[in-house]
């Protein structure tokens, strides 16, 4: 008999709460246009994220700071459960979000800072043979910088332990100036096989660093009837699956990616600068593809819309993410505009057999119709082999060095361009802790002279000038830190 009761009470409970799940559907869709009015009402137009006294934070880093009322804070006040489905959340909350800073699960890291955040954000997608490489750029960047960094590190997930151990067994005093975190490669799950495959392996995940994925979430409510409790684990169970979306780098307003083949010869914090230099209207940053139309290749064979008059090259591209999040962009594909996640899949549909460099062309497209969108910065911050293989043409590296080199084609791995590499292996060799002087430019400047055959070993005087800026200033802040008898650290 009490079997019996049992399961009538189950099927009660089962009715009254697919009663509750349709009433909340329909309450949110006469709700959903309410819902956008106020949202759009909210949101001020072209924001900056770098004008004084605006309503967004002062300077790149954690969106939890953009605001007077913090979104992370509002969100934990939500509580996300049957009754209170995540499609009843505002509309500028993300559900997994409030699911996971709610009662049903606390992230114990979510409490944002008050200060500032003088962090530089990075993010870089490593897959296949890659770890050494994008350890190296790491150590590039580390051992310029001035300021603390934090790593935001897309991996296949056989490459986690080598990072972890890795970044681990470096000295004390140089981790104390970044923090990493580790993500797996990450995917809609609709096409991840054609995404994964579009170009180098895993090269558009780049592609959605700014935006919700779907994903499946299984959160298991479970009833057990008893005189005493309601909680417990037996046979008689309820099972509430729910569904949300993972949003990839939610506290990150400003974000610079680069491709694991690249090298800082200047302090990352001279790159990230650049944001303070966006109008109202650009959310991303770019280098052109070509300085020269003749050689260029998009200008010569591009048989899709590309950006300006030789193309972009998405190897280092800078972000404010607030804004790209944001942003309904013009497209060819309707007379309505998308935001970022909407756009991607059909441009691929329709120019996939028209693209050659995968994510990099569809940036091209995207940004072909959205001009006003993208802040160009010179050919020395994304310098490339095709800026002296034929000649040199990048100007503002003759006049002031490289700041950033990118060694595409693989040429810190072979010897057709011993320049390129000859750098690569200057920063991998160089022991941490020991004089930049003696044991990583002069060791460089030797290497460069038997490089002089090709025209990028020529050109190699515009390596060694930013360079060597950066390693003077390095130097000069050690001692002064020794000369003032205690050791000083910057921390994250």
């Amino acid at each position: 008999m009490r079997c019996y009761f049992h399961a009538f009470f189950l099927c009660v409970v089962f009715t009254f709460c697919s009663l509750l799940y349709v009433l909340s559907k329909v309450a949110s869709s006469l709700e959903e246009g309410e819902e956008e009015s106020s949202v759009r009402n909210r949101r001020v137009p072209h924001r900056s994220s770098h004008d004084a006294g605006h309503l967004l934070r002062k300077g790149p880093g954690l969106l939890g700071l953009r605001q007077p009322e913090n979104e992370l804070d509002r969100c934990k006040s939500l509580s996300v459960s049957y009754w209170n489905p995540y499609w009843r959340l505002p509309a500028d909350v993300c559900g997994v979000n409030c699911l996971l800073e709610s009662t049903l699960g606390e992230r114990p890291d979510s409490a944002v800072k008050a200060h500032s955040d003088e962090r530089s954000h990075l993010a870089v997608v490593a897959c296949g043979p890659r770890l050494e490489e994008t350890l190296t750029m790491m150590k590039s960047a580390v051992l310029f910088s001035q300021k603390p960094l934090h790593f935001y590190i897309f991996a296949e997930d056989n490459l986690h332990e080598g990072f972890r151990h890795s970044l681990d067994s470096w000295p004390s005093t140089v981790q104390t100036k970044f923090k990493f975190t580790l993500y797996s490669i990450t995917f809609p799950k609709e096409n991840a096989n054609e995404w994964k495959k579009l170009f180098k392996p895993c090269a558009s995940q780049r592609l959605f660093l700014p935006v919700c994925l779907e994903s499946s979430f299984i959160y298991m409510t479970i009833i057990h009837i008893r005189d005493d409790y309601i909680f417990a684990t037996c046979p008689h169970y309820f099972f509430l699956l729910l569904s949300f979306f993972q949003l990839i780098l939610k506290e990150v307003d400003s974000l610079l990616y680069v491709d694991t083949d690249i090298l800082f010869l200047n302090p990352v914090e001279d790159m990230w600068a650049l944001l303070s230099q966006f109008n109202s209207s650009q959310l991303a940053a770019m280098a052109p593809e070509h300085e020269e139309p003749r050689i260029g290749w998009y200008n010569r064979f591009a048989r899709h819309p590309y950006y300006g008059k030789t193309g972009i090259n998405s190897g280092v591209m800078l972000m404010n993410m607030t804004r790209l999040r944001e942003k309904l962009f013009k497209n060819d594909l309707t007379t309505v505009a998308l935001h970022w996640e909407q756009i991607l899949m059909p441009l691929l549909q329709k120019y996939k057999l028209n693209i050659t460099w995968g994510d990099q062309d569809l940036l091209n497209i995207i940004f072909h119709h959205n001009p006003e969108s993208l802040y160009m910065f010179p050919c020395q911050w994304n310098y490339r082999p095709d800026h002296c293989m034929y000649g040199s043409n990048c100007q503002q590296a003759e006049q002031e060095g490289v700041f950033i080199l990118h060694g595409n084609r693989g040429v810190y791995h072979n010897d057709k361009q011993p320049a390129f590499r000859a750098v690569y292996e200057a920063i991998q060799k160089y022991p941490f802790g020991e004089n930049m002087e003696a044991l990583l430019l002069e060791p460089l400047e030797e290497s460069l002279q038997a490089a002089t055959h090709t025209y990028c070993g020529r050109a190699s005087h515009t390596f060694t000038r930013s360079l060597k800026q950066s390693v003077t200033s390095v130097q000069q802040d050690v001692t002064q830190r020794r000369q003032s008898g205690h050791h000083i650290e910057i921390t994250p």
